[in-house]
Order: structure tokens, then C-alpha cells, then sequence
């Protein structure tokens, strides 16, 4: 059965947001956006401009950070960026990131003005902020001075102005500081902030949950345009129908089972659900992308656009264009754009003690205090059939690994070689040249902005590959 109605768009002309997803210029123009619709009357008095910023936490978040600032990690059906933005519909946006990405973002994100910031006063915000009510009501109201809002020693927001927004103006191409807000009276608010990718992979269940009521819940509108009903669907079955949603285009096969008893279940435009594939909410499955015969999507999993997937999926999150579509377990994991993991490739995602989760980064171990904690897998990354990845293992960016047995639980960037036998470095121009050629199977084209962001992050990451005896 292919749906052809379309629930993305809501006929509430007062406020448009257009959204993007994961990809180059001409994945933009082949994947749409999708047009948001808002009654003003719901919404609280907006800033004429916000600046979504980048701290020094940023580098926590590395390996998946590299090739994307913070804020354009995806938490739910939309990224942290996406959620800022929606709770200030109407203003100007100033996207701030670190000097490297800048030329990549302004090919991204045209829409966007990149490391500038226009006029005489500003609302920045924090992009490791997973926005929602308390962000909103925290800072909407009306105020006759600057003010920072601190939650302990991160700042979540500031409202600047005059003199305040001219010096830091001059500071937006690094990292923003809690230093550089000095000066600026402080208030405490209470925030979502995270501070590792395990956090956004803990939330991402909830986050799918609440962005649905903020896209497709009945405070957003009165008509439903999918005609979907309980039980069967011409073959495919649909458990509280009401909280699932699917784009136009979309291919629903017989013994599908999408069940939203537990939280909704979102499905893109132009995916193709195959045979006796089993999806239960909360999750989103992005546009384009392919969710294989019997493979099971298990709460809290968000995927695309433009990926495919099979086996066994729980609690994870799949940026744009990357492949998972054999048998095998990925559990509690942040998988990064462009990769592919051959069949039988699985994770551990609890240790045997049942104990809380020690990752190592790239500068130390960190207690996760979790329980439950997956695999942190970089983009371009690519594994061999038969993989295995220990609890809370970090791959990073244009890594290639291979072999029987468990690899280091920090695999450094442009990494190469099999499990217990020592890595060597995947050169930059061989990287470029995998690169090409996996998007260039996708109709994408590799850019010449992002040959040379590939080469930046290699000199980034050549010191890790040092610190682990591997050719820089």
C-alpha cells in the first residue's frame, strides 16, 4: 500500500519554518524541507534575532562533532537546533560554530546567517540546549537590561544588547565562554542541557514523544490528513493508529506492524516499509529511507533520512545516509552520516555486572552513570561483516574496521585494520576517495568545501592517532 496523503504540512499560514535535512546543496533540493505551521496565538513574544552557540563542551561530543557543530544533532524526529528554533518562530537566525565548520555551514545552511550577527540585540542560546517549555518561559519575558541565564556554570541563554552584543560580536569565531559574558547580570534557570552524545541517545525516546505533540498534536491541528485506521491496513497492522503518522509516498507492505501503544510512531515521506517489519514508538523513521523484511525497531530509535535498515535496532539514533540492512544488534548507539555496517555487526550496550558505563574518550574515561550505553560511531566510518563493538565504544570519523574480536573501545579517527591486531592510519586521500565514491552511488556529490573539511578534521585528529603509536 503506498500513502499518498501527507500530515507533514499543517494549513496554519500565520509562521513558516523550513527544516533541512542531513546532506549536501543537492540532497536539499531533491529532499525538501518540510513546511511547519503555527497559530501566532499559541506562541509566547519572540526576539527579533537569536544566535544558537557553540561552547567549549563541544568537544565532548567528538567524535560525531567533527563533521556538525552540537545543535545539529538529532534528539526525536528533529535536531537540537531545530527545537531552539521552534520556540522563537519569527526571529532571525545567527547559527555560531567553530571556525573550521564555517564554510561548510554556509554551503549547509543558506537560509542561515553563519558567525554574524545583524542589529543591536540578540538572544543567544546555548546549542546543547534541548528546548522546550522551561527554555521558553525562562527567557520570554520582557526585561530593560542584559541578563545571562546560568544553569551552574553553563551558560543556557543570554538576552544582549549595545555595547554587551558589539564585544561579543568579536568573539564569534572561536567558542563562546562563560567568560565571555562577564559583566552581565546572571539569573539561574532551570534547563535541559546535555553534556555527552549518551545523554542525547538517552532522551531521544521522550524528545520523540514531545516533538510529535509540537508537530502533529491536536493543540497544532484539527485536521488529520492521513487516512489510517486500527488494525489492518490493507495487510499492514496499526496499533493506536491515532499516534502514528506517514508521509506521502510512503510503501506500508503487508505484516507490517507499526505499534504507537507506548509512545507514536512518525514514518517519513518516500520509505518503504518491507514485509513483516516490525516498528514500536517511540520512533521516527526518516524520508527516503528503507526499513528491511523482519527487522525490529525497538522504543526510543530515530533513523534517516535516507537510510536502511534492518536487524535488530533499540534506543539509537541514525543520521542521513547510512546503512545498517542485516542482521545484527545496535543498541543504545549514536551512528554518524555516511556509514555502512556489514551484516552481522553487533554492540553491547549493558555490561555483564549490570554496572554503570565507563567510556573512554579521546582525553580520559568518563563515568557514563549509566546503565545502558552504546556505541558512539563517526561518520564515514565503515565495519566488516561480523563486528563486535564492546559496551560504550567510541569509532571515530572515516575509521574502516575489520577482523574477529572486540577492537579498542577508542578507535581514533581515519583508523584501519582488523580487531587485536594494531591499526594503522586510512590516509587522508583514500578518505576522500571512499567518500566520493559511497555518495556518489546516492546521486550526492562530494564538494570541494567538504574535501577540504575532511582534510582539516584529519590534521584535527592526528594527534590521537600519535597518542596510540598509529602514523599521524
Amino acid at each position: 500500500m503506498v500513502l499518498s496523503s501527507c500530515n507533514f504540512v499543517y494549513n496554519f499560514v500565520e509562521l513558516r519554518v523550513m527544516f533541512f535535512e542531513e546532506g549536501s546543496r543537492s540532497t536539499r533540493r531533491s529532499h525538501k524541507g518540510k513546511d511547519i505551521y503555527f497559530r501566532t496565538a499559541d506562541l509566547p513574544s519572540s526576539p527579533t534575532h537569536i544566535c544558537i552557540f557553540e561552547d567549549p563542551a563541544c568537544t565532548q561530543f567528538l567524535p560525531l562533532a567533527y563533521f556538525r557543530p552540537v545543535y545539529n544533532l538529532r534528539c526525536g524526529i528533529t535536531s537540537l537546533k531545530e527545537k531552539i528554533i521552534l520556540q522563537f518562530p519569527g526571529a532571525g537566525v545567527t547559527i555560531h560554530c567553530r571556525s573550521y565548520l564555517a564554510e561548510y555551514m554556509r554551503l549547509r545552511n543558506p537560509q542561515f546567517r553563519v558567525n554574524e550577527i545583524p542589529g543591536k540585540e540578540c538572544l543567544f542560546v546555548n546549542g546543547r540546549v534541548v528546548a522546550g517549555e522551561p527554555l521558553k518561559k525562562a527567557v520570554s519575558g520582557k526585561r530593560t537590561s542584559d541578563v545571562v541565564y546560568m544553569k551552574g556554570d553553563v551558560v543556557v541563554a543570554a538576552r544582549v544588547s549595545g555595547a554587551n552584543l558589539a564585544r561579543l560580536k568579536q568573539r564569534l569565531s572561536d567558542v563562546l565562554t562563560a567568560a565571555d559574558f562577564d559583566g552581565i547580570e546572571r539569573e539561574e534557570v532551570d534547563a535541559d542541557v546535555v553534556s555527552y552524545v549518551w545523554d542525547v541517545v538517552q532522551r531521544n525516546g521522550r524528545e520523540i514523544s514531545a516533538d510529535f505533540e509540537v508537530l502533529f498534536g491536536k493543540s497544532r491541528s484539527t485536521k488529520r490528513r492521513t487516512k489510517l485506521k486500527e488494525g489492518s491496513n490493507n495487510g499492514a497492522y496499526l496499533l493506536n493508529a491515532k499516534r502514528v503518522s506517514i508521509g506521502s509516498g510512503t510503501d506500508l507492505n503487508p505484516g507490517v506492524v507499526l505499534d504507537a501503544r507506548e509512545g507514536p510512531v512518525v514514518v517519513g515521506e518516500n520509505v518503504t516499509l518491507f514485509p513483516n517489519c516490525t516498528i514500536i514508538g517511540p520512533a521516527y523513521i526518516g524520508d527516503g529511507s528503507s526499513v528491511k523484511v523482519n527487522a525490529q525497531i525497538y522504543p526510543g530509535t530515530s533513523v534517516g533520512p535516507v537510510c536502511k535498515i534492518g536487524g535488530e535496532v533499540e534506543g539509537s539514533i541514525f543520521h542521513g545516509y547510512s546503512n545498517k540492512q542485516h542482521a545484527g544488534f545496535i543498541g543504545h548507539s549514536y551512528v554518524g552520516a555516511w556509514v555502512n555496517m556489514g551484516a552481522g555487526t553487533n554492540n553491547s550496550d549493558l555490561k555483564n555486572n549490570y554496572g554503570r558505563v565507563r567510556v573512554q574518550t579521546k582525553d580520559g574515561i568518563v563515568d557514563t552513570g549509566l546503565q545502558f550505553v552504546g556505541l558512539s560511531f563517526g561518520d564515514h566510518a565503515k565495519t566488516a561483516i561480523n563486528s563486535m563493538f564492546n559496551t560504550g565504544t567510541i569509532v571515530g570519523v572515516c575509521s574502516n574496521i575489520f577482523g574477529f574480536g572486540f577492537p579498542p573501545k577508542y578507535v581514533p579517527s581515519f583508523s584501519w585494520g582488523a580487531a587485536g591486531e594494531t591499526f594503522t592510519t586510512f590516509g587522508l586521500d583514500k578518505a576522500v576517495e571512499m567518500a566520493h565514491r559511497v555518495m556518489a552511488r546516492r546521486k550526492v556529490t562530494l564538494s570541494e568545501t567538504e574535501k577540504k573539511l575532511i582534510g582539516n578534521i584529519f590534521e584535527m585528529t592526528a594527534d590521537e592517532r600519535r597518542r596510540r603509536g598509529m602514523p599521524a
